[in-house]
């Protein structure tokens, strides 16, 4: 029997978490509590630890106002059997309140989409009583364009309203996917099992002793994200620097320090590429195959839908306090970089990713446009972005790119050092139109040195429709022979231009607004007449 008067050797010390390190694929948590010690412990037991944790990599520290000894750490682990019907509660009501959010954004989708179709009706049903109002002259210009702009409007207004209600479920979707995750587990019996750790001590008397304890746990990571807004009236890309932290280590980071760290302890939105043309004979069997899967017709057409956004009154503006985001502090040691969160963090252990903001900014960018009419009647536009030379360092990571507020793709960013320049996609402009006709085709109808000669034209038709100057590149490309006897020639380019490697064609073109501009190229296809020449589809 333990005589309740005599003093226990071992003391159980409560501590809580103050500082978190993520890494990519783990973390370090630290750990501080206060003891009074008596002179007489010769252990502190620390319970309640995650089985993530990493027994070899526990570190142990203090000070206080007497001296103690570390004399060293071991470990055992608890098994106990705990109730789960309050959690379970718990989460079926936060499963029923997510639910319910969906359907009233189900409910709000369906609305649009009711209201787009009345819309819809109703061009259908004005388009030929308006044709005949206004050949008859019952019905002015301005009032024409009023009703067109009205309908437009009302498109953009409910397919971006529809967008936004869709990329909540989404999110709600994987809240909802983590929480049945979570009941499913703690539905299942087994027994809760937990970490504790002994530090061996000797004390010199007694005080207060103030501990530190760190140790790595697994199962915890952070991911890059980057927002990337461009407004084409304005030469800047606003990027937003995110974080996604998630951690499943069996304890809560609440009101930590929170840093990110680099260390490792222990594609849509593209142009499409032109591939080499080739051409033979049919006894080769090879015949120029196409690459479609890099490019879409049916990508986002961004510049056809348009905000309809309207500013507030200069009143109005002065008197709203816009939010101030807290961005982290970063140092960066050789290729290591660390972001310190301002911010109280607050990561509970439930699987899901939680955002927080590392920083943002605004990046100078030009734009320009590439074309190739050979696959796309459109051009598409890229954003030259530069990453300022005393900006942060942008690691490899999704990106989410927005244009004139209209969310258009992603992409995946590459690792970005300050000073150091990358390209952004933006998808199809409609505002550049560029037609593209095959205007001369001819078989001579003599031999020329025992071959025979067919003669190939093209002309490219290319409409600016901004009201700003643009420089395009346009890409062409001549047919390559895989057979000696077959050749191809490039006899004409209006422009001048000279044919580059695998026979492509590039014109780099700056066009005024409203301009159009022309371009015209000729080739000639020669082979012995017995000879039948494949994959000349044109």
């Amino acid at each position: 029997m333990v005589n309740p008067e005599t003093p226990s050797l071992q003391k159980t010390v409560d501590s809580q978490i103050v500082a978190v390190t993520v890494y990519t694929n783990k973390a370090l948590v630290t750990r501080r509590g206060v003891v009074s010690l008596t002179g007489l412990e010769r252990e502190l037991l620390i319970t309640g630890l995650p089985v993530t944790l990493q027994t070899e990599s526990v570190r142990v520290s203090g000070s206080g106002t007497i001296g103690v000894r570390l004399l060293g750490v071991s470990s055992h682990y608890i098994y106990t059997t705990e109730p789960v019907a309050e959690r379970v509660a718990q989460l079926t009501r936060q499963i029923q309140q997510i639910e319910t959010e969906k359907r009233y954004l189900q409910a709000q989708i369906d609305a649009f989409v009711l209201q787009s179709n009345f819309i819809e009706g109703l061009r259908e049903k004005t388009e030929e009583p308006f044709a005949q109002s206004i050949s008859r002259k019952n019905l002015s210009l301005s009032e024409t364009l009023d009703f067109l702009n009205f309908l437009g409007s009302q498109y953009s207004e409910y397919a971006i309203a529809s967008g936004d209600c869709k990329s909540q479920q989404e999110e709600l979707d994987k809240q909802l996917q983590a929480l049945w995750a979570s009941l499913q587990k703690i539905q299942t019996p087994h027994p809760q099992k937990s970490l504790n750790l002994i530090v061996a001590i000797e004390s010199a008397g007694e005080g207060e002793f103030e501990f530190e304890l760190s140790y790595i746990v697994d199962y915890a990571s952070w991911t890059p994200l980057y927002d990337l807004r461009v407004n084409n009236t304005s030469n800047v890309v606003h990027l937003n620097y995110l974080a996604e932290v998630t951690q499943n280590t069996g304890e809560d980071w609440i009101d930590v320090v929170l840093t990110l760290s680099t260390a490792k302890p222990g594609l849509g939105t593209l142009p499409p590429k032109l591939e080499p043309w080739y051409i033979d004979t049919p006894s080769q069997k090879r015949v120029r195959q196409r690459r479609t899967e890099e490019f879409d017709l049916a990508a986002p057409r961004s510049a056809a839908i348009q905000a309809n956004h309207q500013e507030p009154d200069d009143l109005a503006a002065e008197s709203l306090i816009p939010a101030e985001t807290v961005v982290a502090e970063l140092s960066q040691q050789g290729s290591v970089v660390t972001f310190k969160l301002n911010g109280g963090g607050n990561i509970p252990s439930d699987g899901t990713p939680h955002k927080t903001t590392i920083f943002n900014d605004n990046f100078p960018c030009s734009f320009d446009y590439v074309a190739m009419p050979r696959l796309v009647s459109f051009a598409y536009l890229q954003a030259n972005v530069k990453n300022p030379s005393n900006g942060a360092t942008l690691l490899p990571g999704k990106a989410n790119i927005f244009r004139d507020n209209i969310f258009v793709g992603t992409t995946n960013l590459e690792n970005i050092a300050p000073g150091q320049e990358f390209k952004l996609n933006l998808g199809i402009d409609e505002a550049l139109k560029i037609e593209r006709e095959l205007v001369e085709r001819q078989v001579d109808k003599k031999l020329i040195s025992n071959l025979r000669r067919t003669t190939y034209g093209y002309r490219l038709v290319i409409t600016n429709l901004l009201n700003q100057e643009t420089k395009l590149k346009i890409t062409e490309q001549l047919p390559v022979s895989r057979n000696e006897q077959i050749k191809v020639r490039l006899t004409r380019s209006n422009p001048q231009i000279q044919l580059g490697e695998m026979a492509i064609l590039e014109w780099l073109l700056t066009i005024s607004p409203q301009e159009p501009r022309e371009i015209f190229y000729q080739f000639i296809v020669e082979h012995p007449p017995e000879i039948t020449v494949v994959g000349l589809d044109i």
